[in-house]
Protein backbone atom coordinates (compact mmCIF):
# COMPACT_ATOMS: atom_id res chain seq x y z
CA UNK A 1 0.00 0.00 0.00
CA UNK A 2 0.89 3.85 -0.52
CA UNK A 3 3.11 5.02 2.27
CA UNK A 4 2.40 7.58 4.22
CA UNK A 5 2.44 11.29 2.56
CA UNK A 6 5.21 13.22 3.74
CA UNK A 7 4.38 16.68 5.06
CA UNK A 8 3.24 19.41 2.71
CA UNK A 9 3.63 16.91 -0.27
CA UNK A 10 2.15 14.55 -2.18
CA UNK A 11 1.72 10.80 -1.26
CA UNK A 12 5.04 8.75 -2.92
CA UNK A 13 5.18 5.55 -3.93
CA UNK A 14 7.15 2.96 -1.32
CA UNK A 15 8.44 1.28 -4.33
CA UNK A 16 10.97 2.95 -6.94
CA UNK A 17 9.03 1.32 -9.54
CA UNK A 18 7.58 3.87 -12.16
CA UNK A 19 3.99 4.23 -12.40
CA UNK A 20 3.45 2.06 -15.64
CA UNK A 21 5.23 -0.90 -14.18
CA UNK A 22 3.35 -0.69 -11.00
CA UNK A 23 0.25 -0.65 -13.22
CA UNK A 24 1.66 -3.70 -14.92
CA UNK A 25 1.92 -5.26 -11.71
CA UNK A 26 -1.33 -4.40 -10.50
CA UNK A 27 -2.76 -6.21 -13.90
CA UNK A 28 -0.98 -9.25 -13.07
CA UNK A 29 -2.81 -9.45 -9.64
CA UNK A 30 -5.97 -8.73 -11.23
CA UNK A 31 -5.68 -11.45 -13.96
CA UNK A 32 -4.70 -13.41 -10.81
CA UNK A 33 -7.65 -12.51 -8.99
CA UNK A 34 -5.43 -11.49 -6.03
CA UNK A 35 -7.69 -8.13 -5.43
CA UNK A 36 -6.26 -7.25 -2.58
CA UNK A 37 -2.75 -6.83 -4.26
CA UNK A 38 -4.11 -5.60 -7.21
CA UNK A 39 -5.72 -2.61 -5.59
CA UNK A 40 -2.57 -1.67 -3.63
CA UNK A 41 -0.32 -1.84 -7.01
CA UNK A 42 -3.09 0.22 -8.85
CA UNK A 43 -2.59 3.26 -5.93
CA UNK A 44 1.06 3.08 -5.83
CA UNK A 45 0.59 3.70 -9.99
CA UNK A 46 -1.50 6.51 -9.13
CA UNK A 47 0.67 8.22 -6.28
CA UNK A 48 3.90 7.36 -9.12
CA UNK A 49 2.04 8.71 -12.48
CA UNK A 50 0.37 11.63 -10.18
CA UNK A 51 3.89 12.68 -9.11
CA UNK A 52 5.47 12.15 -12.26
CA UNK A 53 2.19 14.36 -13.85
CA UNK A 54 1.15 11.61 -16.12
CA UNK A 55 -2.37 12.99 -16.27
CA UNK A 56 -4.41 10.40 -18.10
CA UNK A 57 -2.78 7.74 -17.03
CA UNK A 58 -2.90 8.91 -13.17
CA UNK A 59 -7.14 9.33 -14.21
CA UNK A 60 -6.81 6.04 -15.40
CA UNK A 61 -5.18 4.57 -12.10
CA UNK A 62 -7.52 6.42 -10.48
CA UNK A 63 -10.66 4.94 -12.29
CA UNK A 64 -9.35 1.67 -11.99
CA UNK A 65 -9.05 2.11 -7.75
CA UNK A 66 -12.49 3.55 -7.46
CA UNK A 67 -13.84 0.56 -9.62
CA UNK A 68 -12.46 -2.27 -7.14
CA UNK A 69 -13.62 -0.22 -4.31
CA UNK A 70 -16.77 -0.04 -5.09
CA UNK A 71 -17.21 -3.39 -7.53
CA UNK A 72 -15.29 -5.88 -5.53
CA UNK A 73 -15.17 -4.42 -1.92
CA UNK A 74 -18.42 -2.59 -1.80
CA UNK A 75 -17.11 0.90 -0.60
CA UNK A 76 -19.10 2.78 -2.84
CA UNK A 77 -18.38 6.84 -1.13
CA UNK A 78 -14.62 5.92 -1.92
CA UNK A 79 -15.36 4.44 -5.47
CA UNK A 80 -16.87 7.84 -5.92
CA UNK A 81 -14.28 9.66 -4.25
CA UNK A 82 -11.27 8.02 -6.54
CA UNK A 83 -14.00 8.67 -9.41
CA UNK A 84 -14.06 12.49 -9.06
CA UNK A 85 -9.85 12.63 -8.83
CA UNK A 86 -10.20 10.97 -12.02
CA UNK A 87 -12.47 13.45 -13.22
CA UNK A 88 -10.77 16.39 -11.81
CA UNK A 89 -7.25 14.83 -13.81
CA UNK A 90 -9.34 14.64 -16.88
CA UNK A 91 -10.17 18.11 -17.15
CA UNK A 92 -6.96 19.25 -16.83
CA UNK A 93 -5.68 17.15 -18.83
CA UNK A 94 -8.03 19.72 -21.10
CA UNK A 95 -6.90 19.41 -24.53
CA UNK A 96 -6.26 16.02 -24.95
CA UNK A 97 -9.12 14.35 -26.76
CA UNK A 98 -9.10 11.09 -24.87
CA UNK A 99 -9.57 13.30 -21.85
CA UNK A 100 -13.05 14.62 -23.93
CA UNK A 101 -14.24 10.80 -24.30
CA UNK A 102 -13.57 9.75 -20.86
CA UNK A 103 -15.44 12.83 -19.17
CA UNK A 104 -18.30 12.12 -21.48
CA UNK A 105 -18.43 8.49 -20.12
CA UNK A 106 -18.41 10.09 -16.53
CA UNK A 107 -21.40 12.36 -17.62
CA UNK A 108 -23.40 9.33 -19.02
CA UNK A 109 -22.83 7.22 -16.18
CA UNK A 110 -23.97 9.64 -13.37
CA UNK A 111 -26.84 10.84 -15.59
CA UNK A 112 -30.83 10.17 -14.27
CA UNK A 113 -32.03 10.56 -17.55
CA UNK A 114 -32.35 7.92 -20.21
CA UNK A 115 -32.42 9.84 -23.45
CA UNK A 116 -29.46 12.59 -22.16
CA UNK A 117 -27.39 9.77 -21.02
CA UNK A 118 -27.97 7.81 -24.34
CA UNK A 119 -26.66 10.43 -26.28
CA UNK A 120 -23.63 11.28 -23.62
CA UNK A 121 -22.65 7.66 -24.49
CA UNK A 122 -23.06 8.13 -28.18
CA UNK A 123 -20.80 10.93 -27.66
CA UNK A 124 -18.27 9.09 -25.95
CA UNK A 125 -17.87 6.76 -28.77
CA UNK A 126 -17.86 8.96 -31.48
CA UNK A 127 -14.96 10.93 -29.23
CA UNK A 128 -13.28 7.50 -29.16
CA UNK A 129 -13.18 6.98 -32.60
CA UNK A 130 -11.66 9.80 -33.35
CA UNK A 131 -8.77 9.78 -30.75
CA UNK A 132 -8.61 6.12 -31.56
CA UNK A 133 -9.37 5.08 -28.11
CA UNK A 134 -10.82 1.34 -28.20
CA UNK A 135 -11.14 0.74 -24.76
CA UNK A 136 -13.02 3.65 -24.54
CA UNK A 137 -15.18 3.09 -27.53
CA UNK A 138 -16.07 -0.36 -25.94
CA UNK A 139 -16.82 0.80 -22.60
CA UNK A 140 -18.71 3.36 -24.00
CA UNK A 141 -21.06 1.02 -26.21
CA UNK A 142 -20.93 -1.76 -23.37
CA UNK A 143 -22.11 0.72 -21.07
CA UNK A 144 -25.08 2.13 -23.57
CA UNK A 145 -25.88 -1.53 -24.03
CA UNK A 146 -25.94 -2.57 -19.93
CA UNK A 147 -28.46 0.79 -19.36
CA UNK A 148 -30.64 0.06 -22.21
CA UNK A 149 -31.21 -3.63 -21.22
CA UNK A 150 -31.57 -2.44 -17.61
CA UNK A 151 -34.31 0.15 -18.49
CA UNK A 152 -36.64 -2.41 -20.50
CA UNK A 153 -35.18 -2.07 -24.21
CA UNK A 154 -33.52 -5.49 -24.54
CA UNK A 155 -33.28 -5.77 -28.63
CA UNK A 156 -31.32 -2.41 -28.82
CA UNK A 157 -29.61 -2.66 -25.16
CA UNK A 158 -28.17 -6.37 -26.18
CA UNK A 159 -27.42 -5.15 -29.61
CA UNK A 160 -24.83 -2.43 -28.20
CA UNK A 161 -23.22 -5.39 -25.89
CA UNK A 162 -22.82 -7.68 -28.97
CA UNK A 163 -20.71 -5.17 -30.46
CA UNK A 164 -18.40 -4.21 -27.79
CA UNK A 165 -18.35 -7.94 -27.05
CA UNK A 166 -17.13 -8.53 -30.74
CA UNK A 167 -14.27 -5.89 -30.10
CA UNK A 168 -13.14 -7.75 -26.95
CA UNK A 169 -12.83 -11.41 -28.85
CA UNK A 170 -11.03 -9.55 -31.39
CA UNK A 171 -8.59 -8.46 -29.27
CA UNK A 172 -9.10 -4.46 -29.35
CA UNK A 173 -9.55 -4.04 -25.47
CA UNK A 174 -6.32 -3.46 -23.09
CA UNK A 175 -7.38 -2.40 -19.76
CA UNK A 176 -8.51 -5.30 -17.71
CA UNK A 177 -11.38 -3.20 -15.81
CA UNK A 178 -12.64 -2.68 -19.22
CA UNK A 179 -12.51 -6.17 -20.46
CA UNK A 180 -14.22 -7.42 -17.44
CA UNK A 181 -16.69 -5.09 -17.11
CA UNK A 182 -17.84 -5.41 -20.34
CA UNK A 183 -17.70 -9.58 -20.29
CA UNK A 184 -19.99 -9.15 -16.92
CA UNK A 185 -22.34 -6.59 -18.17
CA UNK A 186 -23.37 -9.11 -20.72
CA UNK A 187 -23.14 -12.03 -18.52
CA UNK A 188 -25.58 -9.79 -16.30
CA UNK A 189 -27.56 -8.99 -18.48
CA UNK A 190 -28.05 -12.34 -19.91
CA UNK A 191 -29.00 -13.52 -16.35
CA UNK A 192 -31.30 -10.86 -15.74
CA UNK A 193 -33.28 -11.73 -18.71
CA UNK A 194 -32.55 -15.32 -19.02
CA UNK A 195 -30.78 -15.60 -22.14
CA UNK A 196 -29.43 -18.54 -21.80
CA UNK A 197 -28.13 -19.04 -25.22
CA UNK A 198 -26.89 -15.60 -25.80
CA UNK A 199 -24.61 -15.75 -22.53
CA UNK A 200 -23.01 -19.66 -23.69
CA UNK A 201 -22.19 -18.08 -27.11
CA UNK A 202 -20.34 -15.28 -26.22
CA UNK A 203 -18.34 -17.25 -23.52
CA UNK A 204 -17.63 -20.05 -26.29
CA UNK A 205 -16.34 -16.87 -28.01
CA UNK A 206 -14.78 -15.69 -25.01
CA UNK A 207 -12.64 -18.47 -23.75
CA UNK A 208 -9.54 -18.60 -26.10
CA UNK A 209 -9.08 -14.66 -25.29
CA UNK A 210 -9.62 -15.71 -21.08
CA UNK A 211 -6.98 -18.21 -21.98
CA UNK A 212 -4.79 -16.27 -24.08
CA UNK A 213 -4.52 -13.26 -21.37
CA UNK A 214 -4.34 -16.00 -18.74
CA UNK A 215 -7.14 -14.64 -16.87
CA UNK A 216 -7.42 -16.98 -14.21
CA UNK A 217 -10.34 -14.30 -12.36
CA UNK A 218 -12.13 -13.69 -14.74
CA UNK A 219 -13.76 -11.90 -11.72
CA UNK A 220 -15.83 -13.35 -8.88
CA UNK A 221 -18.82 -11.14 -9.64
CA UNK A 222 -18.61 -12.36 -13.42
CA UNK A 223 -18.34 -15.98 -12.43
CA UNK A 224 -21.49 -15.38 -9.99
CA UNK A 225 -23.58 -14.07 -13.04
CA UNK A 226 -22.60 -17.26 -14.89
CA UNK A 227 -23.52 -19.62 -12.20
CA UNK A 228 -27.02 -18.02 -12.21
CA UNK A 229 -27.18 -18.47 -16.14
CA UNK A 230 -25.94 -22.26 -15.51
CA UNK A 231 -28.79 -22.43 -12.63
CA UNK A 232 -31.63 -21.61 -15.16
CA UNK A 233 -30.48 -23.70 -17.66
CA UNK A 234 -30.17 -26.62 -15.81
CA UNK A 235 -26.83 -27.79 -16.01
CA UNK A 236 -26.19 -27.67 -12.31
CA UNK A 237 -23.08 -29.24 -11.26
CA UNK A 238 -21.52 -26.38 -13.90
CA UNK A 239 -23.24 -24.30 -11.32
CA UNK A 240 -21.95 -25.40 -8.64
CA UNK A 241 -18.29 -25.01 -10.34
CA UNK A 242 -18.71 -21.72 -11.39
CA UNK A 243 -20.37 -20.41 -7.66
CA UNK A 244 -17.71 -22.52 -5.94
CA UNK A 245 -14.75 -20.49 -7.76
CA UNK A 246 -16.82 -16.91 -7.22
CA UNK A 247 -16.65 -17.54 -3.33
CA UNK A 248 -13.40 -18.56 -3.36
CA UNK A 249 -12.17 -15.41 -5.45
CA UNK A 250 -14.69 -13.64 -3.33
CA UNK A 251 -13.52 -14.02 0.60
CA UNK A 252 -15.76 -12.93 3.86
CA UNK A 253 -15.68 -8.72 3.62
CA UNK A 254 -16.26 -8.29 0.06
CA UNK A 255 -19.53 -6.95 -0.70
CA UNK A 256 -20.16 -8.92 -3.95
CA UNK A 257 -19.83 -11.96 -2.24
CA UNK A 258 -23.57 -12.02 -1.72
CA UNK A 259 -24.06 -12.01 -5.11
CA UNK A 260 -22.72 -15.20 -5.35
CA UNK A 261 -24.37 -16.46 -2.20
CA UNK A 262 -27.86 -15.77 -2.87
CA UNK A 263 -27.09 -17.78 -6.52
CA UNK A 264 -26.04 -20.95 -4.78
CA UNK A 265 -28.95 -20.21 -2.45
CA UNK A 266 -31.11 -20.42 -5.57
CA UNK A 267 -29.96 -23.81 -6.47
CA UNK A 268 -29.88 -24.92 -3.24
CA UNK A 269 -33.70 -24.41 -3.14
CA UNK A 270 -34.37 -25.53 -6.28
CA UNK A 271 -32.42 -29.12 -5.73
CA UNK A 272 -34.66 -29.39 -2.36
CA UNK A 273 -31.74 -28.80 0.00
CA UNK A 274 -33.75 -26.49 1.90
CA UNK A 275 -31.94 -25.66 5.26
CA UNK A 276 -28.62 -24.94 3.21
CA UNK A 277 -30.69 -22.71 1.45
CA UNK A 278 -31.96 -21.14 3.98
CA UNK A 279 -27.95 -21.18 6.09
CA UNK A 280 -27.07 -19.20 2.61
CA UNK A 281 -28.96 -16.65 2.65
CA UNK A 282 -28.63 -15.39 6.47
CA UNK A 283 -28.30 -11.96 6.60
CA UNK A 284 -29.02 -11.14 3.34
CA UNK A 285 -32.91 -10.48 4.02
CA UNK A 286 -32.84 -7.17 2.11
CA UNK A 287 -30.72 -7.91 -0.94
CA UNK A 288 -31.99 -7.84 -3.92
CA UNK A 289 -31.21 -10.96 -5.70
CA UNK A 290 -32.45 -12.57 -2.73
CA UNK A 291 -36.17 -12.05 -3.23
CA UNK A 292 -36.76 -15.09 -5.03
CA UNK A 293 -34.94 -17.66 -3.92
CA UNK A 294 -36.64 -16.57 -0.09
CA UNK A 295 -39.81 -16.04 -1.38
CA UNK A 296 -39.42 -19.79 -3.67
CA UNK A 297 -38.19 -21.41 0.13
CA UNK A 298 -41.07 -20.07 1.91
CA UNK A 299 -43.40 -21.71 -1.11
CA UNK A 300 -41.20 -24.81 -0.76
CA UNK A 301 -41.68 -25.28 2.88
CA UNK A 302 -45.33 -24.56 2.59
CA UNK A 303 -45.12 -21.04 4.57
CA UNK A 304 -47.45 -18.99 1.19
CA UNK A 305 -48.67 -16.08 3.50
CA UNK A 306 -44.83 -15.68 4.26
CA UNK A 307 -43.82 -15.81 0.90
CA UNK A 308 -46.30 -12.86 -0.32
CA UNK A 309 -45.54 -10.88 2.32
CA UNK A 310 -41.92 -11.12 1.48
CA UNK A 311 -43.01 -10.36 -2.65
CA UNK A 312 -45.88 -7.74 -1.92
CA UNK A 313 -43.20 -5.61 0.09
CA UNK A 314 -40.66 -5.51 -2.72
CA UNK A 315 -42.80 -5.42 -5.21
CA UNK A 316 -44.48 -2.50 -3.84
CA UNK A 317 -41.17 -0.55 -2.63
CA UNK A 318 -39.57 -0.07 -5.98
CA UNK A 319 -40.56 -0.28 -9.66
CA UNK A 320 -38.69 -2.99 -11.91
CA UNK A 321 -38.02 -3.70 -15.53
CA UNK A 322 -40.49 -5.84 -16.76
CA UNK A 323 -38.24 -8.84 -17.28
CA UNK A 324 -37.14 -8.86 -13.28
CA UNK A 325 -40.55 -8.63 -12.13
CA UNK A 326 -41.94 -10.75 -14.06
CA UNK A 327 -40.13 -13.74 -12.53
CA UNK A 328 -41.63 -12.18 -8.69
CA UNK A 329 -45.34 -11.88 -9.77
CA UNK A 330 -44.95 -15.96 -11.19
CA UNK A 331 -44.32 -16.68 -7.74
CA UNK A 332 -47.10 -14.46 -5.82
CA UNK A 333 -49.46 -16.53 -8.78
CA UNK A 334 -48.22 -19.56 -7.04
CA UNK A 335 -48.69 -18.28 -3.59
CA UNK A 336 -52.10 -17.20 -4.00
CA UNK A 337 -52.96 -20.52 -5.55
CA UNK A 338 -51.40 -22.54 -2.44
CA UNK A 339 -53.54 -19.77 -0.04
CA UNK A 340 -56.79 -21.10 -2.57
CA UNK A 341 -56.97 -17.28 -3.41
CA UNK A 342 -58.34 -17.65 -6.40
CA UNK A 343 -59.32 -14.11 -7.22
CA UNK A 344 -55.63 -13.22 -6.32
CA UNK A 345 -53.97 -15.67 -8.02
CA UNK A 346 -55.96 -14.92 -11.57
CA UNK A 347 -55.24 -11.37 -11.61
CA UNK A 348 -51.53 -12.15 -10.93
CA UNK A 349 -51.67 -14.54 -13.94
CA UNK A 350 -52.94 -11.48 -16.07
CA UNK A 351 -50.38 -9.72 -15.02
CA UNK A 352 -48.00 -11.71 -15.60
CA UNK A 353 -49.36 -12.15 -19.22
CA UNK A 354 -49.10 -8.61 -19.68
CA UNK A 355 -45.42 -7.98 -18.16
CA UNK A 356 -44.31 -11.03 -20.97
CA UNK A 357 -46.37 -9.56 -23.98
CA UNK A 358 -44.08 -7.60 -25.34
CA UNK A 359 -40.28 -8.96 -23.95
CA UNK A 360 -38.55 -10.82 -26.57
CA UNK A 361 -37.52 -13.49 -24.06
CA UNK A 362 -39.47 -16.96 -24.37
CA UNK A 363 -38.67 -18.02 -21.05
CA UNK A 364 -41.18 -14.99 -19.59
CA UNK A 365 -43.87 -16.08 -22.08
CA UNK A 366 -42.99 -19.52 -20.63
CA UNK A 367 -43.62 -18.80 -17.24
CA UNK A 368 -47.18 -16.33 -18.33
CA UNK A 369 -48.14 -19.83 -20.06
CA UNK A 370 -47.16 -22.01 -17.10
CA UNK A 371 -48.93 -19.68 -14.83
CA UNK A 372 -52.45 -19.41 -16.84
CA UNK A 373 -52.11 -23.38 -16.96
CA UNK A 374 -52.28 -23.31 -13.18
CA UNK A 375 -54.84 -21.32 -12.62
CA UNK A 376 -57.36 -23.11 -15.10
CA UNK A 377 -56.54 -26.26 -12.88
CA UNK A 378 -57.41 -24.59 -10.20
CA UNK A 379 -60.15 -22.45 -11.19
CA UNK A 380 -61.51 -25.54 -13.59
CA UNK A 381 -61.91 -22.70 -16.77
CA UNK A 382 -59.49 -22.85 -19.55
CA UNK A 383 -57.33 -24.88 -21.62
CA UNK A 384 -54.56 -26.04 -18.94
CA UNK A 385 -53.11 -28.68 -21.91
CA UNK A 386 -52.75 -25.85 -24.73
CA UNK A 387 -50.95 -23.63 -21.98
CA UNK A 388 -48.65 -26.31 -20.89
CA UNK A 389 -47.54 -27.24 -24.10
CA UNK A 390 -46.99 -23.42 -25.55
CA UNK A 391 -44.79 -23.70 -22.30
CA UNK A 392 -42.83 -26.54 -22.87
CA UNK A 393 -42.57 -24.97 -26.56
CA UNK A 394 -41.12 -22.00 -24.74
CA UNK A 395 -38.69 -23.35 -22.38
CA UNK A 396 -37.06 -25.47 -24.72
CA UNK A 397 -36.69 -22.87 -27.34
CA UNK A 398 -34.49 -21.01 -24.10
CA UNK A 399 -32.55 -24.12 -22.84
CA UNK A 400 -34.14 -24.37 -19.90
CA UNK A 401 -34.69 -28.15 -19.14
CA UNK A 402 -35.60 -28.47 -15.36
CA UNK A 403 -38.42 -25.84 -16.25
CA UNK A 404 -39.32 -28.12 -19.32
CA UNK A 405 -39.29 -30.87 -17.22
CA UNK A 406 -41.40 -29.50 -14.33
CA UNK A 407 -44.26 -28.71 -16.89
CA UNK A 408 -44.28 -31.76 -18.38
CA UNK A 409 -45.08 -32.99 -14.81
CA UNK A 410 -47.83 -30.55 -14.60
CA UNK A 411 -49.50 -31.66 -17.53
CA UNK A 412 -48.95 -35.60 -16.46
CA UNK A 413 -51.18 -34.64 -12.93
CA UNK A 414 -53.90 -33.11 -14.92
CA UNK A 415 -53.95 -35.78 -17.15
CA UNK A 416 -54.08 -38.58 -14.95
CA UNK A 417 -57.82 -38.86 -15.00
CA UNK A 418 -58.92 -39.30 -18.41
CA UNK A 419 -55.06 -40.40 -20.04
CA UNK A 420 -53.66 -42.27 -17.68
CA UNK A 421 -50.89 -43.99 -19.90
CA UNK A 422 -50.66 -40.34 -21.15
CA UNK A 423 -49.60 -39.73 -17.93
CA UNK A 424 -47.53 -42.02 -17.59
CA UNK A 425 -45.76 -40.99 -20.20
CA UNK A 426 -45.51 -37.20 -19.72
CA UNK A 427 -43.85 -38.53 -15.91
CA UNK A 428 -41.51 -40.50 -17.20
CA UNK A 429 -40.18 -37.90 -19.11
CA UNK A 430 -39.94 -35.44 -16.81
CA UNK A 431 -38.29 -38.08 -14.16
CA UNK A 432 -35.40 -39.48 -16.60
CA UNK A 433 -34.83 -35.45 -17.13
CA UNK A 434 -35.08 -34.40 -13.49
CA UNK A 435 -32.49 -37.47 -12.48
CA UNK A 436 -30.26 -36.99 -15.14
CA UNK A 437 -29.58 -32.76 -14.16
CA UNK A 438 -29.71 -34.04 -10.18
CA UNK A 439 -33.65 -32.29 -9.48
CA UNK A 440 -33.39 -35.16 -6.77
CA UNK A 441 -36.79 -33.03 -5.08
CA UNK A 442 -38.54 -33.13 -8.29
CA UNK A 443 -37.45 -36.25 -9.19
CA UNK A 444 -39.20 -37.57 -5.80
CA UNK A 445 -42.48 -36.26 -7.11
CA UNK A 446 -42.50 -37.29 -10.32
CA UNK A 447 -41.59 -40.78 -8.70
CA UNK A 448 -44.44 -40.51 -6.79
CA UNK A 449 -47.08 -39.75 -9.45
CA UNK A 450 -45.74 -43.12 -11.20
CA UNK A 451 -46.82 -44.87 -8.45
CA UNK A 452 -50.09 -44.10 -8.16
CA UNK A 453 -50.22 -44.88 -11.59
CA UNK A 454 -49.10 -48.01 -11.00
CA UNK A 455 -45.72 -48.21 -13.14
CA UNK A 456 -42.28 -48.00 -11.41
CA UNK A 457 -41.06 -44.94 -9.75
CA UNK A 458 -37.76 -45.82 -11.33
CA UNK A 459 -38.44 -46.50 -14.89
CA UNK A 460 -34.95 -46.84 -15.47
CA UNK A 461 -31.05 -46.56 -13.85
CA UNK A 462 -29.93 -43.36 -13.05
CA UNK A 463 -27.55 -41.73 -15.09
CA UNK A 464 -25.22 -39.70 -12.99
CA UNK A 465 -22.38 -36.86 -14.36
CA UNK A 466 -18.87 -38.41 -13.88
CA UNK A 467 -16.89 -37.19 -10.51
CA UNK A 468 -13.31 -35.76 -11.19
CA UNK A 469 -10.22 -37.48 -9.95
CA UNK A 470 -10.24 -34.47 -6.63
CA UNK A 471 -14.30 -35.36 -5.97
CA UNK A 472 -13.56 -38.93 -6.16
CA UNK A 473 -10.82 -38.43 -3.31
CA UNK A 474 -13.29 -36.23 -1.36
CA UNK A 475 -15.62 -38.94 -1.94
CA UNK A 476 -13.76 -42.10 -0.94
CA UNK A 477 -12.59 -39.51 2.30
CA UNK A 478 -16.13 -38.96 3.35
CA UNK A 479 -17.24 -42.47 2.70
CA UNK A 480 -14.43 -43.03 5.66
CA UNK A 481 -16.80 -40.75 7.95
CA UNK A 482 -14.05 -38.34 7.79
CA UNK A 483 -15.18 -34.50 8.48
CA UNK A 484 -14.33 -31.46 6.20
CA UNK A 485 -11.12 -30.61 8.37
CA UNK A 486 -9.78 -34.25 8.74
CA UNK A 487 -9.92 -34.02 4.83
CA UNK A 488 -8.47 -31.12 3.95
CA UNK A 489 -5.72 -32.45 5.96
CA UNK A 490 -5.24 -35.20 4.27
CA UNK A 491 -5.48 -33.57 0.51
CA UNK A 492 -3.82 -30.38 1.36
CA UNK A 493 -7.03 -28.23 0.84
CA UNK A 494 -8.83 -25.89 3.08
CA UNK A 495 -11.56 -27.39 5.03
CA UNK A 496 -13.92 -24.59 2.34
CA UNK A 497 -13.03 -25.74 -0.68
CA UNK A 498 -13.76 -29.60 0.83
CA UNK A 499 -17.18 -27.95 1.60
CA UNK A 500 -17.31 -26.79 -2.11
CA UNK A 501 -16.01 -30.09 -3.62
CA UNK A 502 -18.95 -31.92 -1.18
CA UNK A 503 -21.25 -29.41 -2.80
CA UNK A 504 -20.73 -30.57 -6.23
CA UNK A 505 -20.49 -33.95 -5.46
CA UNK A 506 -24.12 -33.63 -4.01
CA UNK A 507 -25.46 -32.04 -7.38
CA UNK A 508 -23.68 -34.87 -9.44
CA UNK A 509 -24.91 -37.85 -7.46
CA UNK A 510 -28.20 -37.02 -7.08
CA UNK A 511 -28.10 -36.86 -2.95
CA UNK A 512 -29.03 -34.51 -0.25
CA UNK A 513 -26.66 -35.16 2.48
CA UNK A 514 -23.41 -36.26 3.81
CA UNK A 515 -24.75 -39.24 4.87
CA UNK A 516 -26.15 -40.60 1.66
CA UNK A 517 -22.63 -39.41 -0.02
CA UNK A 518 -21.04 -41.42 2.09
CA UNK A 519 -23.06 -44.30 1.14
CA UNK A 520 -22.78 -44.17 -2.17
CA UNK A 521 -19.08 -43.94 -1.91
CA UNK A 522 -19.49 -47.49 -0.34
CA UNK A 523 -21.68 -48.66 -3.11
CA UNK A 524 -19.66 -46.85 -5.66
CA UNK A 525 -19.75 -43.90 -7.71
CA UNK A 526 -19.39 -42.64 -11.47
CA UNK A 527 -15.37 -42.19 -11.72
CA UNK A 528 -13.45 -39.14 -13.78
CA UNK A 529 -13.04 -41.33 -16.96
CA UNK A 530 -15.55 -44.12 -16.62
CA UNK A 531 -19.17 -44.36 -17.30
Amino acid sequence: MPAAAPRGGIIRSVSDESGAELEARGRASHAAGDYQGALARYEEAYAALRRDGELMAAARAARTVGWFRGWVFGDWAVSRGWSARARSLLERAGGDGRALGWLLLDQAASGNDLESQRRLYLDAVAAARRCGDRDLECEATASLGMMLVFSGYVPEGMAHLDDALAAICGGEVDELPVLEGCLCGMLHACERTHDVVRAEQWLRAADELVQRRNLVAVAGYCRAHYGGILVAAGRWPDAEAELAAALDLLPLGYAVRATALCRLADLRVRQGRFEEAAELLVGLDHHEDAVRPLAALHLARGEPGLALELLDRVLASRSFEDHVEAPLVALVVDAQLARGALDEARRASARLTDLARDQSAQYLKALAAVARGRVCVATGEGDARACWHQAMSMFATAKMPVDVARTRLDLARVLVAGRPAVAAAEATAALEAFEWLGATRDADDAAALLRSLGASGRPGPRREAELTKREDEVLALLGHGLTNVEIGERLYISAKTVEHHASRIYAKLGVRSRAEAAARAVRGAPRSGQR
